[in-house]
């Protein structure tokens, strides 16, 4: 049976791939006719999107496969791996936009708009926003680094689309808007990268329990088992929804080895049952 997260990844996936597939080939070609680098450049920012959807698909599918002998804690860092992934090929499409910006205002090349070029993008505007939301909503919700990835990949889209839609508005009176937008373009596709990237890696590398999960850790082994003293030496995992949690607790010390056991086990279960966290508990004896 399929987690929220991943029903919610499938159905913003799919509607990225339709909605994105259809703005990029109304966007490219009237940043064709217009002889716009900014409008292509964010034609292909949007087609980007699309890519970067089945990426977020694939993760999804991956991490939904059940643990197996070589991956004891199953596979949810998949989806991770798949938002380091959409980082990289947003930093490969905004370089070259920046790239491209950059020769168009060494060459002194303007652009050609129309006022249907100027409806196609800020009908894009709200697509890609509402989209974005979306997506942010539903990552947040499920706190899926991947879904959240992508939402901020849909907005980078939509403040791009509104950059070009203000340089139409201006670009018959001055050359170099178009250029100076194409730049602005890059440069936002970037941070994303950047916003991206640091989000996805941070858990690969390790983090710290979240401070609300360890008080309610706490609260419950107390709950569970009034014989401890102390709780310490925290150490989270987290493989997609999958968490594994590591910590200490103190009992008295004349305590048996079964009875201490046997709390350990208790903690263990309530912890299983209400927040979904394998723990595995080291018991030591108060001094």
């Amino acid at each position: 049976m399929r987690s929220e997260a991943q029903r919610l990844g499938y159905l913003e996936g799919w509607i990225s791939v339709v909605l994105n597939t259809a703005l990029f080939a109304v966007k490219y070609a009237v940043g064709a006719a217009a002889g716009s680098i900014s409008m292509i450049a964010d034609a292909l920012h949007t087609l980007s999107d699309t890519l970067t959807s089945f990426v977020l698909l694939l993760g999804f599918w991956i991490s939904s496969r059940r643990p197996d002998k070589e991956h004891p804690f199953g596979h949810g860092r998949a989806e991770i791996i798949s938002a380091l992934i959409i980082g990289v090929l947003l930093a490969v499409v905004g370089f070259g936009f920046l790239r491209e910006s950059i020769a168009r205002l060494q060459h002194r090349t303007s652009a050609v708009f129309n006022s249907w070029a100027v409806a196609v993008f800020v009908l894009s505007v709200v697509l890609k926003e509402g989209l974005a939301q979306f997506s942010i909503w539903a990552g947040k919700k499920t706190k899926s680094s991947s879904l959240l990835a992508d939402g901020w990949h849909h907005r980078s889209d939509a403040i791009a689309s509104a950059l070009i839609v203000v340089g139409a508005l201006f670009g018959t009176r001055y050359w170099w808007i178009d250029g100076v937008m194409g730049i602005c373009v890059a440069l936002l596709i970037l941070y994303a990268t950047y916003d991206i990237m640091k989000h996805a890696a941070s858990p690969l590398l390790g983090e710290a329990p979240d401070p609300d999960l360890e008080c309610k850790v706490q609260a419950i082994v107390r709950e569970q088992a009034s014989d401890v003293t102390a709780l310490h030496h925290f150490h989270m995992h987290r493989y997609g929804e999958h968490v594994e949690l590591t910590f200490h607790v103190r009992l008295p010390p004349e305590m048996t080895l079964a009875a201490a056991h046997e709390t350990a086990t208790r903690i263990e279960r309530a912890l299983r049952d209400r927040l979904n966290v394998e723990a595995t508990i080291h018991t030591e004896p108060y001094v």
